[in-house]
C-alpha cells in the first residue's frame, strides 16, 4: 500500500495527537490492505473496532483510522476503562469483498502487535466476523456468545446515547422527559435502530434518515408512527442524532441546524474543531461523541474483565452521569462541552501518571 510520504505531517498525526504506531497491512492472496492505528497505550492496551468501508482513496482511510484512534483513547479514559484507543479499517466493500481468508489475513496482523492492540466490531464488520478474526488471534473482543463473547455491541451502545440525551434535554429544557420531544435519527443500522426502539419507548416523535433502504423497511415495519425523511440534520427537530458516519457537522450545515441538542452514536461528528464553537454561538448543546457512544466500549472491556452484562450495562447508564458532570462544567467554568470533556481526560491521564 502506498501513501504520502509526509505522513508525520498530517494534522491528524502531530505532536499533539501523538500516535504511537501506525501499520500498513497488505494480503496480495485473500485482498486485504488495511490500516491499524495506536494512539495510545499509557493507560492499557489499545482497543478499537475494525471498520470495513468502501473509502474512496488510502489517504482518506488514514484520516479516518488516525481520528477513530484517537477518539477511543478519549473514549476509555473518560469511562474510566483502563485502556488505551486504537482502530482499524479494512479498505473496500464489505459487501463484495469480504471473505474468510480477508478477515483471517487481518487477524495475523492484529496479533503480530502482540496484544498492544485488541480489535472489536465497528462499521462493516460484526460479531460473527470477529469469530472468524478470532482463528488467528487471541486479541479480539466482541465476538458471538458462542464464540466465549459478549455479542452485539449496538445494543448498549445505543443504551448510552439513550441516556446521554437524557441527560442534555435536562440541562437544557429542565427536564429528561422526551414525551413529545422531535428527535432527528441520521442512520439507522446497528445502533440507530436500537436508539429509535429506546426513543419511541420514551414517548419521542422520531424522525429517521439513511441511505440504506432495508434499514429503512425495517424502521417502518416495526415502528409506527415514526417518519421516514430524506435528512434529518435540518429537520424542524428538537435533538438531532447523528447515528452514520462521522463530519456531518460542517461550516455548511450547522447555520441550518434547527435543533437545540445534538447527541448520536457517529464517531467524529464536527468537521473540523472550530465547529463546536459555531454550534455555541447558535446556543446549540454538543454532547462530545466518544462520551456518548461509549457504551459499546464498556461493554467490550466488560467481556475481557469478565464482568457480567448486567454490570456493564450499569456502567453503560452512568454515562449520563457524566454528561450531566460535563455540562455543569460547561455553565460552571463558561467552557465547551468539547474542552471539558477533554480536562476530564486529562485529568485521568494525570492521575495514571501520564499526560497526553
Amino acid at each position: 500500500m502506498q501513501t504520502s510520504s509526509h505522513v508525520f505531517d498530517r494534522p491528524d498525526f502531530s505532536d499533539d495527537v501523538s500516535h504511537e504506531q501506525v501499520i500498513f497491512c497488505r494480503d496480495e492472496r485473500s485482498g486485504l490492505k488495511a490500516i491499524i492505528a495506536i494512539h495510545s497505550t499509557a493507560l492499557g492496551p489499545s482497543l478499537g473496532g475494525t471498520r470495513f468501508y468502501p473509502y474512496p482513496d488510502e489517504s482518506t482511510a488514514l484520516t479516518d483510522v488516525l481520528r477513530l484512534s484517537r477518539g477511543m483513547t478519549y473514549k476509555a479514559a473518560i469511562a474510566g476503562l483502563g485502556l488505551g484507543g486504537g482502530k482499524s479499517v479494512i479498505i473496500g466493500d464489505p459487501k463484495r469483498i469480504k471473505t474468510p481468508e480477508l478477515l483471517e489475513a487481518h487477524g495475523r496482523f492484529v496479533d503480530s502487535l502482540g496484544g498492544r492492540y485488541i480489535t472489536a466490531g465497528d462499521v462493516g464488520t460484526t460479531s460473527e466476523d470477529m469469530d472468524i478474526i478470532g482463528r488467528c488471534t487471541r486479541h479480539v473482543a466482541a465476538r458471538t456468545t458462542a464464540h466465549g463473547g459478549s455479542g452485539d455491541s449496538a445494543p448498549l451502545t445505543a443504551l448510552g446515547v439513550f441516556h446521554s440525551i437524557l441527560a442534555a434535554a435536562e440541562s437544557v429544557w429542565g427536564s429528561s422527559d422526551l414525551s413529545g420531544r422531535r428527535v432527528g435519527v441520521e442512520g439507522t443500522g446497528k445502533v440507530g435502530y436500537h436508539l429509535v426502539r429506546l426513543l419511541t419507548g420514551a414517548g419521542a416523535d422520531v424522525s429517521v434518515c439513511d441511505v440504506d433502504s432495508a434499514a429503512l423497511d425495517r424502521i417502518r415495519s416495526e415502528f409506527d408512527g415514526v417518519t421516514v425523511l430524506d435528512r434529518v440534520i435540518d429537520a424542524p427537530v428538537d435533538i438531532y442524532a447523528p447515528c452514520a458516519l462521522g463530519a456531518t457537522l460542517n461550516d455548511a450545515s450547522v447555520p441550518d441546524l434547527s435543533a437545540r441538542i445534538v447527541c448520536g452514536a457517529a464517531n467524529n461528528q464536527l468537521a473540523h474543531d472550530g465547529i463546536e464553537q459555531l454550534l455555541n454561538n447558535r446556543g446549540i448543546t454538543w454532547v462530545p461523541d466518544y462520551v456518548a457512544n461509549g457504551g459499546g466500549l464498556i461493554q467490550v472491556a466488560g467481556e475481557i474483565r469478565r464482568v457480567t452484562r448486567e454490570q456493564a450495562a450499569a456502567q453503560v447508564v452512568a454515562i449520563g452521569d457524566t454528561v450531566r458532570e460535563i455540562l455543569g462544567r460547561t455553565r460552571q467554568l463558561n467552557m465547551s462541552a468539547g474542552q471539558a470533556a477533554r480536562d476530564i481526560v486529562q485529568e485521568r491521564m494525570r492521575a495514571a501518571g501520564s499526560g497526553m
